[in-house]
């Protein structure tokens, strides 16, 4: 936001997209923390609860929206900017896409079944370079490489040879990775996740829950849906809840805080401050 004002200082207007794949689904307006319009002070915003919770939304969905969005905001004379943490979304739009085939449904339903344990153990022995990058425990990656495998015949690392549809070198980049001091970060988790229970998260999960969706959905695997399902069954009280929920955001600040740091282009700016100071950080981009 303070990038979007800073440009309309200087007269130019600025489209902030999402990249964030829980504040992508309508459902998840305060467990996602989506900007309302207070926050975006007059700002326009993309992307945002663009997804209905019975749908998900792959990297390849967001990637093919934001493609559009940029597209046209670039038509309008503005400034796209980006933001969000799914590394997986920005790599996908900028890099391109795997055109992996559809997998044969039998074959993911066989998997998707599977203990990861079991699953990380076939990936082993049908895919051993891929299992070897991935920890046993991610049930998500070990299932989708171990299924593009038995579906297809070819390791998901030869697919990623033939990628294709990005933007990354049709677009002039102006990227800034966020990496804060990490007690810093967790505090405001903490508080983030208290402040959503104050604030609606309790009857957004029970509005979400009624709907009976899939509970392998993404929308139902949000961080804070199932902690606040988990109290609303009566199985825990609301402060363990509001714990666990914390936690939960805890671990993947830490996961998106790795990612970052080892995955972006080593040539990426890095800013380690509490608060960015937008204006040195994108001078060049706000030079009138």
């Amino acid at each position: 936001m303070r990038l979007a004002l800073a440009l309309r200082a200087r007269g130019r207007e600025g489209v902030v997209i999402n990249a964030d794949s829980a504040q992508v689904y309508a459902d998840l307006a305060v467990l996602s923390a989506r900007p309302g319009e207070e926050e975006m002070q007059g700002i326009a915003h993309r992307l945002f609860g663009q997804w209905d919770g019975a749908e998900a939304c792959s990297a390849a969905d967001w990637a093919a929206r934001a493609r559009e969005a940029i597209a046209e905001v670039h038509a309008a004379g503005a400034v796209p900017i980006l933001a969000g943490g799914t590394g997986l979304y920005m790599r996908t739009l900028l890099d391109g896409i795997a055109p992996v085939p559809e997998i044969d449904p039998l074959i993911r339903a066989a998997v998707r079944a599977m203990p990861v344990a079991e699953a990380h153990a076939a990936l082993s022995r049908e895919d051993p370079a891929r299992a070897a990058l991935l920890a046993p425990a991610d049930s998500q990656r070990v299932s989708r490489a171990l299924e593009v495998v038995r579906s297809t015949g070819r390791t998901l690392a030869d697919w990623q040879q033939e990628l294709s549809g990005g933007i990354g070198d049709k677009v002039a980049l102006h990227p800034l990775v966020l990496l804060p001091p990490r007690d810093w970060l967790y505090r405001r988790c903490d508080q983030r996740f208290a402040a959503m229970l104050a604030g609606g998260a309790i009857a957004e999960v029970e509005a979400l829950l009624a709907r009976g969706l899939d509970p392998a959905l993404p929308v139902m695997r949000a961080i804070g849906v199932p902690e606040v399902a988990a109290y609303l069954a009566g199985e825990i009280d609301l402060a363990e809840a509001g714990a666990r929920g914390a936690q939960a955001t805890r671990n993947y600040a830490k996961r998106q805080f790795t990612w970052f740091r080892r995955q972006s282009p080593p040539e990426w700016p890095r800013s380690a401050a509490e608060y960015c100071d937008t204006d040195t950080a994108f001078a060049l981009l706000l030079r009138t």
